[in-house]
């Protein structure tokens, strides 16, 4: 959630609700720095400080043992049971639990490898072992451990490394005297069998593998910008009072040409719909989440996390990036996670901007947007209306976020510059933003945090004493300073915030054909990107790789447009007067091409034609603006309430997830008759171009995949893609991630000219939106060779 908790924003308003007028006023009109200051005062009731500990209490973050020892069991039930993914997950899970000193955290890593060798994930299997072995593994348990790195090392093609293994082994088992018991014969004779496997290879080395093409696609063509980081240089950077900084086309600009190249200043990974909340009624989660899934520095994917030394919630991919994540920020929230977890995710990320940029850079810029002057390297400089800042012929240097030389950088001050829309937030807003930020540098105080917000090495250079004024419970000046830095970037994030997405796997993922949908990862601040207006129907597509994000014209662009970027309301999923409702949340009126051609015209838009309601009877659209819709078809009077309709389509939504849910049990049969008879419902009250119907032709696609029915698995397909095509366009990203799949249906189904055309056309759109070094594309290659590589006999047969 990007907003605290519904509990928490519900006795903010009540308190809202209960301040006197005069109060409300002074609050309504306050600047940054006086709202704090109020802030500072108001948040000392027992009422909020006892929601905040209750709330907190309900998030499990910490280290806790028994959870450890529960989420240990479970993942050997799924190893037991073959389930491997599930177990590796589970076992990562007992790990974050167990403190580093526990002995029993090297029974986890042991039991995780053990996992990760059935997976074939031989790599971080090794790594595993290793750490098990660094963390103290039983000497009893460790020959079995031991083998199965000897393993690890064969499948590898390490022999050398392999022998070495054996022979440690071997001396181990023979140092216990106990040779004849049931434990020792079998290791005893996995380690014949794993000399045998050793000999056999180093006799018959397996041939070297012949070096395949090049699959990295061709290289982009990148010219950096000389005045904005990570721009290309057909960019630059303008002003006006209309639009504000925006960035136009400097020269014609092809598609699928890169226009920007941007690493997250911050980013924070969001927790996932399934957050671990803890009370004593209920068993422990076993449910996945991001947070279980990703880094939570570099948002890479998990195989075997390395968990924080503090606490159970944050977890990384290397050790590295644990301890990077440590010294930048995390020894500052790691006790405040389950405090972070209630205030949301744009509390988190205002406070880890603060972190990252440095108190003394924080401070810089907070004093500066209290005076009057326009230089922000000057410390008695001020902040003055963006139309105010610029003079005749100051180019760049008058824009603010750039520097003296008219650079503008992905910086600390970049960020700052960012719109924060202070008068334009409704005051209950502010009110309840301000003390929650209020409340986390309270927090930070209590728990002599205080050294680490200031990047000073200890709390002994803390200011000991305090002013007449300062209460014992009152913020430190430092904090109140941060306290205004964090408000304004939680304010800036309701318009600047960007969603760090990736392409998540539906479904066990162990099939031949891979489903997969956009999920919201984390929410980061990107000031470049920043940088581009909303349209409706925009000219450019956004990628991500980890904290990366890649802008690509989607269209050509001559020289002079705007580029422009869709904050997430387009053309294609909805009407111009829902679109213009979303966007009001940023403050402004969207004037793009799309709506105004929409809303200049009276005729109904093509989105909601698409997905609307059909007459039970006659399958004509219905139509009306009311509750009751009446059939468009004059010879037809049928008229049905809208909550009949939608109540249907509910219906129809939660059969379709009975389905998805039967054939992730491998349920296949069962699913295909539920989604059929999805099908023949939906048919009797839904337009026949209604997304949904398209959903469930890519449904019934992945059933008849996981069967092996390559040939009716292509043909729902392309029924689902016709319907992508007719919502989102033929050269969209949505057509092209359907026309991969349609690619791996024929692929396995050895329908070579139409696997090779399909293969060609998926390549065409991803490369423009994805890039020609994406992954998707890359794996398209892959196909291609293949199929290339097929004796002629098949490729004459097909």
């Amino acid at each position: 959630m990007a907003l605290p908790g519904p509990e928490w924003r519900g006795l903010l308003a009540r308190r809202w609700a209960e301040l006197d007028p005069p109060l409300r006023e002074r609050l309504a009109a306050a600047s940054l720095h006086d709202a704090v200051r109020l802030g500072c005062d108001l948040l000392r009731t027992e009422e909020e400080e006892a929601a905040l500990v209750r709330l907190c209490q309900r998030v499990c973050t910490g280290k806790e043992p028994e959870a450890a020892s529960f989420y240990r069991e479970q993942g050997n039930l799924e190893f037991g049971r073959r389930r491997y993914q599930m177990a590796l997950r589970l076992y990562s899970k007992a790990v974050s639990h167990e403190p580093p000193s526990s002995p029993e955290v090297s029974v986890c890593f042991a039991n995780r490898s053990a996992a990760l060798f059935h997976l074939e994930h031989f790599e971080v299997c090794l790594e595993d072992i290793a750490r098990a072995e660094s963390h103290g593994y039983p000497d009893r348990l460790l020959p079995k451990v031991l083998l199965r790195k000897a393993e690890c090392l064969l499948c590898l093609g390490r022999l050398q490394d392999a022998a070495d293994a054996l022979s440690v082994v071997e001396s181990k088992i023979h140092m216990d005297g106990l040779m004849t018991s049931p434990t020792h014969q079998t290791l005893l004779k996995k380690l014949s069998q794993l000399k045998v496997k050793l000999h056999e290879k180093e006799r018959c080395p397996e041939p070297a593998q012949e070096a395949r093409a090049d699959m990295q696609g061709k290289s982009e063509i990148w010219e950096e910008n000389d005045s904005i980081s990570g721009a290309s240089s057909s960019l630059s950077l303008n002003f006006d009072t209309e639009r504000g900084r925006h960035l136009v086309a400097s020269q014609d600009i092809m598609p699928g040409q890169s226009l920007l190249k941007e690493e997250a200043f911050v980013s924070v990974l969001c927790p996932g719909e399934s957050l671990p909340l803890q009370d004593s009624e209920t068993a422990w989660d076993t449910r996945v989440t991001n947070a279980d899934l990703y880094c939570h520095r570099c948002l890479r994917q998990l195989l075997a996390s390395v968990p924080c030394r503090g606490c159970s919630y944050a977890k990384y991919c290397s050790q590295d990036c644990a301890d990077m994540a440590w010294e930048q920020y995390h020894r500052t929230e790691c006790s405040l996670g389950a405090l972070l977890l209630t205030l949301g995710v744009f509390c988190h990320v205002a406070l880890r901007t603060v972190l990252l940029a440095g108190f003394a850079e924080v401070n810089r810029l907070v004093e500066w947007s209290h005076s009057g002057d326009k230089d922000p390297h000057n410390p008695k400089a001020g902040c003055k209306c963006l139309s105010e800042t610029l003079e005749p012929g100051a180019g760049t240097r008058g824009i603010p976020g750039c520097d003296d030389s008219g650079q503008y950088h992905s910086s600390y001050q970049a960020v700052f510059h960012l719109l924060p829309h202070t008068e334009q937030h409704s005051p209950e807003h502010k009110f309840l933003c301000m003390l929650s930020v209020v409340a986390i540098c309270k927090q930070l105080q209590e728990a002599g945090l205080h050294a680490a917000v200031l990047n000073q090495e200890s709390s002994e250079q803390w200011p000991k004493t305090k002013t007449s004024e300062q209460t014992s419970d009152e913020l430190s000046p430092e904090l109140k300073t941060v306290a205004e830095a964090m408000l304004r970037h939680v304010l800036q994030l309701q318009c600047n915030a960007q969603a760090i997405t990736v392409m998540q796997e539906l479904g066990p993922g162990d099939g031949a054909v891979v489903n997969k949908k956009p999920v919201r990862l984390a929410t980061a601040f990107f000031p470049v990107l920043s940088l581009l207006n909303h349209s409706c129907c925009p000219n450019t597509s956004v990628s991500f790789s980890g904290t990366a994000a890649t802008v690509r014209a989607s269209q050509p662009i001559p020289r002079g447009q705007e580029i422009f970027h869709c904050y997430g309301p387009h053309q294609c999923r909805m009407g111009a007067a829902e679109r213009q409702q979303l966007l009001r949340q940023y403050f402004f009126e969207c004037r793009c091409r799309a709506c105004l051609d929409e809303l200049e015209s009276d005729v109904k838009s093509v989105v909601s034609m698409r997905n609307s309601f059909c007459c039970p009877s006659c399958q004509a659209p219905m139509q009306g603006e009311e509750d009751l819709l009446c059939c468009s078809n004059e010879a037809c009077a049928t008229s049905v309430s809208r909550e009949n309709l939608s109540h249907r389509l509910q219906d129809l939504q939660q059969q379709i997830k009975k389905a998805l849910d039967l054939l992730r049990d491998r349920k296949a049969d069962q699913a295909i008759k539920v989604l059929l008879k999805c099908q023949m419902d939906a048919g009797n009250f839904l337009s026949p171009e209604h997304l949904l119907m398209g959903e469930m032709e890519d449904h019934l696609a992945q059933v008849y995949a996981t069967l092996g029915k390559w040939q009716e698995a292509a043909r729902h397909l392309k029924k689902s893609i016709g319907i992508v095509e007719m919502h989102h366009g033929p050269s969209s990203v949505e057509t092209g991630h359907e026309l991969f799949k349609l690619a791996q249906i024929l692929f396995n189904g050895f329908a070579v000219s139409e696997a090779l055309s399909t293969i060609q056309r998926a390549e065409e759109i991803l490369s423009v939106h994805c890039g020609p070094q994406s992954a998707q594309i890359q794996e398209l290659q892959e196909m291609k060779t293949c199929l290339s590589e097929l004796p002629r006999s098949i490729l004459q047969r097909t």
